[in-house]
This record gives structure tokens, sequence and C-alpha cells, in this order.
């Protein structure tokens, strides 16, 4: 019988046991870490190319540093499998069976080595801040690490915490990622100044940290772990503010993610097995945005097309960026500007589309309210991949809809197909009255009917069908299941009314008191939060009078990678539990 050498990490179940290792120990335990987060994210699906890149990295950290009692806080976290790895979570990287045991993201539930739960960008130096601080004013001695990069750094966030942590005057200690990429390509003059700082080996004479007031290091070989110990031990224990700024490689080990780092920021399962596949043309509703703007820059129109660095997941791909040149802006991780900046175009008569992924509009509330509604200016806003979702708590897309249906002038568009998505897109770059939003749907998508609505008449809901009792209002993605409550309906002798709301910001009020003659129930439906939501709108407006109404959407919760049949379940958003919720209604 022959035995099986053993691995480097199967010596490795915390970061003690990293101290125990030797330098060519260290390396073959990158190589072993790297094997696995190939083998598990071409699994499961997740963030492939940050993570390959921090790999040695994470080593030397843990080597040098005394997690948990030093605290460690990962921007983003799409860098932290890693860290799960070498902080007694490997399992869920090297067996099959386990691989969806622990979130994508830190997560102080599964371990003290993690601080925060962290899935959004740019937030990592404010948190050591104030964990510095914390720690100040109790007189704890702990480092306080803040690992920050991959296009972190364009957030404005990254900027206010660098700005107050070069004032606490003790130890924090900032580790700038610089692979020189963001999700996308890196954007703007932070970007361009990192470059000249790699440039020149950290000694360009313009340098950011200086200027704030850090002392500075700079380390080109960010994959050669004794350089990372020799110099993570120099600012170990450091009695005031340090910048290291560590140049890496995303992808790093695996070759195409290495040369073509957007597309493997983030893979879907299997992806690895396809690589060398023929990609067969498709649509969806990123490509169908990207038809459209083109087609009406192509017109002369003034459109911009705009991306906070998530340009595929609105089909803003290479190709068609090139194609439409200065009518295309990628403002960087950066929610908050990208708004501000539409309502700048906007104001000189401009068309700005700004794409934006439902769970990071949230960080730009203060300028959809003020910057954008107060000001009503009529830029156009799409949120992608809103809806109820099993995704992880960082990345929820159900509170949308509360965030912005309850701003003043927004008018905010739920579609429920492919023609009313483009007239209402249409409608929207045509009229200068007031700042549009529209809920890319993901339903519809073949739907071939014609939409001719006119949507400047502001809160007209769709009446699809006249029936009586029951009235079924189904927004945007959640028309789907409001047809199939009708047809359960139908099934036990009651003809329903149903209808398509279209605006998620406000009530037809007409036709809502026309439902009082004969309708005793009404029925709301929506793909997200019902807390704040369309559906309270509704209730609202019946108050006191006999209409009964009932809600129907997700709890106000953070859930946290739920399976869907189980959140339809809690949610009653079936249409089996719907009816028997409106058989005991109706009685």
């Amino acid at each position: 019988m022959i035995e099986t050498a053993t691995k480097v990490i199967d010596k490795v179940n915390s970061p003690d046991d990293v101290k125990k290792l030797s330098l060519e120990e260290m390396y073959t335990l990158a190589d072993e870490m790297r094997e696995a987060i190939i083998k598990k994210v071409n699994t499961t699906g997740g963030h492939f190319g940050p993570n390959l890149g921090i790999v040695e990295a994470t080593i030397a950290l843990h080597y040098v540093f005394n997690s948990p009692v030093d605290k460690i806080v990962f921007d983003v976290s799409h860098q932290c499998y890693p860290h799960k790895m070498l902080t007694g979570r490997k399992e869920g990287f090297l067996n099959p069976d386990l691989y969806l045991k622990y979130t994508g993201y830190t997560a102080p539930e599964e371990t003290d080595h993690d601080v925060f739960k962290v899935g959004h960008t740019s937030t990592s130096v404010s948190l050591a801040t104030g964990l510095a601080k914390g720690r100040d004013l109790i007189g704890g001695k702990e480092n306080i690490i803040a690992l920050i990069g991959d296009g972190s750094l364009t957030g404005g966030e990254a900027l206010e915490g660098l700005n107050i942590g070069a004032t606490l005057g003790s130890n924090l200690i900032v580790i700038v990622n610089d692979n020189d990429q963001s999700i996308a390509p890196n954007q703007g003059g932070i970007c361009e100044h990192l470059t000249k700082l790699r440039n020149t080996n950290g000694e360009c004479k313009d340098n950011i940290f200086k200027a704030f007031g850090y002392e500075y290091y700079y380390i080109d070989e960010g994959h050669d772990i004794q350089k990372l110990i020799d110099l993570f031990s120099k600012v170990k224990d450091t009695d005031h503010p340090v910048v290291i700024h560590m140049h890496t490689i995303k992808g790093k080990g695996f070759e195409p993610a290495e040369t073509n780092r957007e597309p493997f920021h983030w893979i879907l399962p299997n992806a690895l097995d396809k690589l060398n596949d023929e990609k067969e043309p498709y649509v969806d509703y990123g490509t169908l945005t990207a038809d459209y703007i083109e087609q009406k820059v192509n017109e002369g129109v003034p459109i911009v097309a705009m991306s906070p660095a998530t340009p595929a997941v609105s089909g803003f791909f290479p190709p068609f960026r090139e194609r439409i040149g200065n009518h295309y802006i990628d403002v960087g991780i950066a929610e908050q500007h990208a708004v501000g900046m539409a309502s700048g175009i906007a104001k000189r008569g401009g068309k700005p589309i700004l794409a934006v992924m439902s769970s990071f509009i949230q960080r730009a509330y203060d300028q959809l309210s003020q910057d954008l509604a107060l000001n009503n200016t009529p830029a156009t806003i799409l949120i992608f991949w809103g809806g109820i979702t099993n995704a992880d708590a960082t990345h929820l897309t159900t509170f949308d809809i509360p965030l912005i249906s309850n701003i003043p002038n927004i008018v905010y568009l739920c579609p429920t197909n492919k023609s009313e998505y483009l007239r209402m897109l249409d409608w929207s770059v045509s009229q200068n009255e007031h700042p549009v939003v529209i809920r890319v749907p993901m339903v519809g998508l073949d739907d071939e009917t014609i939409d001719t609505t006119d949507y400047s008449k502001i809160n007209k809901f769709k009446l699809v069908e006249r029936g009586e009792k029951v009235a079924i209002l189904g927004l945007g993605n959640s028309f789907e299941l409001a047809k199939k409550v009708r047809s359960k309906l139908n099934d036990n002798g009651i003809n329903p009314t149903i209808i398509n709301p279209i605006y998620a910001t406000g009530l037809d009020k007409e036709l809502l008191e026309s439902l009082k003659q004969n309708h005793k129930l009404v029925i709301t439906i929506e793909d997200g939060e019902i807390d704040g939501g369309f559906g309270e709108k509704v209730t609202r407006f019946y108050g006191v009078s006999d209409m009964k109404v009932l809600n129907y959407g997700s709890f106000k919760e953070f859930t946290d990678r739920v399976p869907m049949n189980e959140l339809e379940k809690r949610y009653h958003l079936t249409p089996e539990l719907i009816l028997g919720d409106i058989i005991k209604a109706i009685g």
C-alpha cells in the first residue's frame, strides 16, 4: 500500500500553524491553496481573480500578525477566501460536500478571525479607524490592519477613512493591494497615481498617502512571501498610521485570469470547463440595453451610458464600450458620484443612463434624494437584478423599491416584459420632467407583444382583465405570479381582476376607487420588501374602508443564502399559498 504524501495545507488549521512553516512550505501552501480555490470556485461560482491574487500576502499576514487579537478588516471581502482557509475553514474549500458551508464574504458568526460582515466596497479603512479609536480609548495594544484594493480606493468612503486615519496618531496599518484592476479596468486619477507610484517603485514625488500624513512603503513583489514577511514585521506594532502599497497580479496562477482580468473577477459555476467553447450570441436584458443605447448614439442622441465598475451586469462589454467611445463612462466603484454626475449631465442637456445593481444603489441614497430628486433632473437609472434572492446577506436585492419609491419627484417604473421595458426606456430618454428609475425585469424576455403605453400619464395602472370579488396587483417581476394566482382562482370559480401597476412610486387612485364597487379583497405582490414598499401604499389608500388588502413580498430581514423555495414558503409567494389566504379572507 502506497501512502499518500501529506500536503502542507493538511497541517494548517489556524494561523498558529502558519507560523510553524518554513519558507519553502509556505510557497507549497500557496500552490495548494490556489489549486483548492480554482476547483471550489469553478464548482460553486464566486470571486476568482481577486482571491488568487492575494494568497501569498494572506499567508504572510497570518505569519506575522496574531489574528484574532490583531484585527484584519477585508475590504469588499473579494479577497477573503485565502484568509478563510487559514482560519479554520479550509474544509469549505477542500471538501466538495462542504463547498457551500461558508459564505463568500467575511462573517463574524463563522469565526473570531472575521471582524465585520462585509460585502460592499471602500469601507475597510473607515471600519479600521473605528477599531483603532476604540482600542485607544480602552487602552488596547493590538494591531489594526485594513486590507483595501481591487479598485476600492475609487469609493469616496475610502478617502474619507484615509483622511481621518492619518490623524489618529496611533497604530493603523493600511495595506493597499494594487493589482491595477477593479472589477472592470481601473478608472480615474487615483488609478493613474497608483500607476506612477508602481512605475517609480514608490519613489514618485507626488504621493497621496504621504500627503495625507502616512508613513509609506512600497513593495513591488506582492507574491514574494519573504519580502512580505520582512515588511509586515517592520510595521507591526507601529505607533503611527502606515500605508503599505503592495503590487500584486489579479488572477495569479491561472493564466487566462491574469491576461483577461475583467471576466475572471467573478465566475459562474463550471465557467473554467467552457473556456475553449465557442461563445454563442445571446440576448438578455443587458445586451438589449446596450443595443438600445448604441442605436440612440448612432441616431445622434447625446446619451452617456454609465457604470460604477460593473459594466458586464448591464451588457456594457468591451466591444460595446469601444464602439460608442466617449458616450460611455465607468466611474469606478463610486455609486454616489455616479448619481451626482448623472444629475449634472442631465442638467446640461445630456441623456445619462446609469446602470446599477440593486444591491449597490443603496450606497447612493443621499445623492438620489438631494442631487437628483430635489433638483428634479431627468436622468435615467436602471436597476439590474432587483428581486427576492437566495444571495449572501451582503448582496440582497430586495430593498430598492422601498428605498427609491419613497423619494419625491422620482418616477420608479417596473416593467413586466421586454416590450414594456424598451418603451419605458424610450420615454425616459425623451422626456425632461422627471428623474426616472426603471427596475430592469428578469422575466418576459420572449414576450413579443408591442407596448404602446403613454408613460407620461404618471401613475396610471394597466387594467389587464376586469373581474370581481378579488383584484390582484402584480408589480414588475411579480406579475407572472399574479397570473398564476388568477388561474388558481379561475379553477375555484372566481374571476379576479388583474392589474399591472407599472409605477412603484404612486397610485392610480381612480382605478383603486372603482374596485370598491364589486371587490372584497385586493392582493398586492411585489418582488421585494413589503415594509415601505408598493403594497403598503395600496393598503394605506383603502384605510378604514371595507376593502380588505393582503400584501405579499419579502419581510424586513437580512437573509443569508436561504434557498428560494424556503423563502417562497416563508413569504407565501406561491399560487397555492396565496389561494389559501384568499379563500380564508373572503370566506
